[in-house]
This record gives C-alpha cells, sequence and structure tokens, in this order.
C-alpha cells in the first residue's frame, strides 16, 4: 500500500480520529479544527484563492491544513469542493511563473514570497500528488511538481562559499543560504521523492550536510542556527530538527541535541510564533511518548487560547496564514498528511 492510498483509507474513517492512543478524543482541540477550517471556507474567494496577497503560497497553507484533518479534493461535500477550487487556482497556467522565461522552470515565488513561498506551495502540490480529481488533474499535478522540484533542484547548484553549499535563500540565484528558506525546500524534495518523483538523493545528501554544519552545542544550547555559525533559536532548533528527521537523521548527534534542548523549553513564543510553533509542534511529535506529549500539551494550551471567534488565529501575515499554520500545528495528533509519516 503506497502512502497516497494509506492517506485515503485514513482519511475515510470518521472525525472522531484515534491516531496515537484512547486519550484522544473530539475535544477542544477537534473543534478549534473544525472551526479554523470553516474560517478557510469563508475566506476562499470564487477564484479558489484563500487570500489575494501572495496568493498561492496563503492557498497551498489552506489546502495543507485542511488535508491535514483528513479532507481531500475527491470527498464530496463542501471541504472537498473548496480543495478542488484552491488545488485548480494553484495549478492554473500562468506564463509569469516560468523562471527566466524557462517553460520548464515554475517559480511560485513570483507571488512575492520568493523561496519561502515556492518550497511551501511546492511542499503542498507534491503532497497532493495522487489526490486530485481525475486523470486530467492528476496529470497537470504532476507536470507542475516537476517543474517546481527542478527549480528547487536548479538553485541549489548555484555556486556558493563552502559553508552554504547544499542550502537555499531568498532567490532561485542566491549565492548563501539560511536555515529558514533551506527548511521548506528540503520538505518539499523529500515529500515528492516520497511520491515518485524525480529526486536524486546526493542533493538531499547535500541539504543535510548543509543543516549539520548550521548545528551548534555550547552548553545547554543546542541546536541549529539561522545561517552557519549564528545563534539558534527555538524557531531554527525546531525547523533544524524536522528536517533532519524527514531525512532519516533520527538517530544523528544533531537531531538529538536538537530534541533534548527543545524538551527543555516549556514555552512558545518570539516575532515568528506560528512558525516556530509549526515547527516546534511537528519535530517534537516524532520524539517519543513522553516529549511528543508534553510538547502537544504547550502547543494546545498556547494556541487554543489564541483562537478568534470567527474560528481563525492572527498575527503576522494575516489570518490566513496564521489559521493554516496553527491548525497544521494542532494536527499532529492525527498523522494525515505524507511528509509527516517520514
Amino acid at each position: 500500500m503506497t502512502r497516497r492510498q494509506l492517506f485515503g483509507v485514513i482519511a475515510s474513517l470518521p472525525f472522531v480520529r484515534v491516531a496515537e492512543s484512547a486519550d484522544i478524543k473530539n475535544d477542544r482541540v477537534d473543534q478549534a479544527m473544525e472551526r479554523g477550517a470553516d474560517y478557510l471556507l469563508n475566506a476562499q474567494q470564487p477564484s479558489g484563492e484563500f487570500s489575494p496577497k501572495m496568493s498561492d503560497t496563503m492557498t497551498a497553507l489552506g489546502i495543507m491544513a485542511l488535508a491535514s484533518m483528513g479532507h481531500q479534493p475527491s470527498d464530496p461535500g463542501k471541504y472537498g469542493r473548496v480543495l478542488r477550487k484552491a488545488l485548480n487556482f494553484i495549478l492554473r497556467e500562468k506564463p509569469s511563473r516560468y523562471y527566466k522565461n524557462d517553460p520548464k522552470l515554475v517559480y511560485f515565488g513570483a507571488d512575492g514570497s520568493r523561496m519561502y513561498g515556492h518550497g511551501i506551495t511546492t511542499l503542498c502540490l507534491t503532497e497532493m500528488l495522487g489526490m486530485g480529481v481525475g486523470k486530467e488533474q492528476d496529470t497537470r499535478l504532476r507536470e507542475v511538481c516537476k517543474k517546481a522540484l527542478s527549480l528547487i533542484l536548479r538553485s541549489q547548484k548555484v555556486i556558493k562559499g563552502n559553508r552554504f553549499k547544499g542550502g537555499w535563500r531568498y532567490s532561485p540565484a542566491s549565492r548563501d543560504s539560511d536555515l529558514s528558506i533551506t527548511a521548506w525546500q528540503l520538505l518539499a524534495l523529500r515529500s515528492g521523492k516520497g511520491a515518485g518523483m524525480d529526486v536524486p538523493k546526493e542533493s538531499i545528501d547535500l541539504a543535510v550536510r548543509y543543516l549539520k554544519g548550521s548545528y551548534i552545542s555550547r552548553g545547554n544550547e543546542k541546536g541549529c542556527a539561522y545561517t552557519p555559525g549564528g545563534r539558534h533559536t527555538l524557531a531554527m532548533a525546531a525547523a533544524g530538527l524536522l528536517s533532519l528527521q524527514v531525512c532519516g537523521e533520527y538517530d544523528s548527534p544533531e537531531a538529538k541535541g536538537s530534541a533534548e534542548w527543545l524538551s527543555s523549553q516549556n514555552v512558545i513564543g518570539g516575532g515568528h510564533f506560528y512558525y516556530s510553533t509549526y515547527y516546534y509542534s511537528q519535530a517534537m511529535q516524532k520524539q517519543g511518548k513522553v516529549m511528543a506529549k508534553k510538547a502537544r500539551e504547550i502547543v494546545e494550551k498556547a494556541l487554543l487560547k489564541k483562537q478568534q471567534k470567527n474560528g481563525s488565529w492572527n498575527g503576522n501575515y494575516g489570518p490566513v496564514y496564521c489559521t493554516s499554520m496553527a491548525m497544521l500545528s494542532l494536527s499532529v495528533k492525527y498523522h494525515y498528511l505524507p511528509i509527516y509519516q517520514h
């Protein structure tokens, strides 16, 4: 059974979704997720986008948020319709996306989100591979994924200084790298590879080498930094840990050290709250029952009190971004998106 088939089997189960143990029931988290999903449904524009600002990126995040609950484009009912429209919006033909007018390279960052948005949108599409509605949409999905992944692979090959090799930064032509952008590209590559796309092993290996070069251990402080030699933060330590995990580096000193440091942190905060919470939630879920339970309690406590009356979460980058990231953080109990099953 492929991971796409597995997703379909699990997603067909009733909404009371027992993912880890019998203590996970239809609770406040399930209710918050349903309210968040209804917010995204109401936010969707007639064109299919969830937000006119950085529309591809925000729509991709909305798709993943709904899919993280088990919804699929082929589902009957309101969420299936929402996902079909959103996916068609991203898959629409748009020549301005061609990188340097090359029709073999699609660049989603042209919506103003740069390589952040490109990695996020590519990840969304690779996660949807095999879940399209009908042969035509599936064919288009695979075609666009191939071109978007090709852009990521080409960007990695740009000549860079040794400490930046293997990573990515703001533009496809950047000659340096940072962990924040690298994490999204690496998640997209691993998702694509898991879905059967052509992603060379050496590209993943080179990215892992970059991640490990960003790792810092100074006394009790352990984790990856934003750039090699810099200082790590909760967001970067968590992003680095999740990136290492999806590449199979669970037992590496860098992964173990990052998890150890993150487990000592009892709060989530900082200027990038939803971004930090997302990576922390996803990474710590893979660290065994004790760490996972503690992290989930921290995340749920922090997020549930921030949800607005209309079902959204809000903050930097607006309610669609914050709602989607919050839902992806809370959805660890379901384990639906294929990338997080690694």
